[in-house]
């Protein structure tokens, strides 16, 4: 409850706050955009801006319903306004907000598209068109008994594949859910613990660690078994955390690495042997 207030303050904040940007008339639009355009003049641009957020907003209402958070939605206009005030041309004639209105657009589909779902799809032209204009195009092509038109003939309209049309219908219609939210609102068990645990049981983890301890303890036995070069070996070369090398063990017992190394390999096979006889294995 405290989080949605919270959020409708700053809504409320920041909707008084580009109430208070005034309008520009068309003349000053014109000098302000000459001014960015051929001086790099940033107050200009950013007097641009914010006297055209009002209409940003105006825009996002339009995609308020769709389950996202409506500043996110803002924001993602603003960011759409600010890329046409950068390539505005005011020599072309026509106000900036005719021509910001498509940047606006495009920035808020591509967010809605991209944020769908977690499972990423491409966000081509065609499914931003699609996305776009399905919901009023099916509208149009509704038959007066109610029965809505052919994936095909939707598509004939938007001029994209039938594929298309239909891989944006399961999209759209197919929302991610939380796994922490309720079955029901009379439930209070979560999506989450009705999946399958696909770990080990408690029992099979109780299994694994009894089987290791007896693992252990037959290979201390099996080492209790070799001479005392060949423990030292073992235990410098196998068992250490920082092993000594052929060399360096060579020249403290006045052998060759060869010799080194036939000793190690020699007390494995004992080990593995002594393991084997009491039905234990060494990986």
């Amino acid at each position: 409850m405290t989080v949605a207030v919270a959020q409708i303050s700053t809504l409320d904040k920041y909707l008084a706050e580009i109430n208070t940007f005034p309008l520009l008339t068309r003349e000053q639009e014109h000098e302000l955009a000459l001014k960015y355009r051929d001086f790099n003049d940033l107050d200009a641009a950013q007097s641009l801006v914010t006297s055209n957020l009002r209409f940003v907003v105006k825009v996002a209402a339009e995609y308020r319903n769709l389950g996202f958070s409506f500043i996110d939605i803002i924001q993602e206009g603003n960011i759409g306004l600010m890329t046409a005030v950068k390539k505005f041309d005011p020599d072309r004639g026509y106000k900036l907000i005719s021509y910001a209105v498509w940047w606006i657009r495009a920035k808020i589909h591509n967010f809605i598209i991209r944020s769908w779902s977690l499972v990423k799809m491409g966000t081509t032209q065609a499914q931003r068109k699609i996305f776009a204009k399905l919901k009023s195009t099916k509208r149009g092509l509704t038959a007066p008994d109610g029965s809505e038109p052919d994936v095909r003939e939707v598509a004939e309209v938007l001029d994209v594949k039938p594929e298309e049309v239909s891989e944006m219908e399961l999209r759209m219609a197919a929302r991610d859910a939380s796994l922490d939210s309720r079955l029901d609102d009379d439930s209070a068990t979560t999506h989450i613990e009705m999946l399958a645990e696909e770990g080990p049981t408690q029992e099979e983890v109780l299994a694994e660690a009894q089987q290791k301890e007896i693992l252990h303890k037959g290979i201390h036995r099996a080492i209790e078994k070799l001479n005392d070069k060949e423990k030292f070996i073992l235990e410098k070369r196998v068992l250490a955390e920082k092993p000594m090398t052929l060399k360096e063990i060579a020249q403290q017992f006045n052998i060759s690495r060869e010799r080194v190394r036939q000793i190690e390999a020699g007390s494995m096979k004992k080990i593995r042997g002594y393991l084997a006889e009491s039905n234990l294995v060494l990986a």
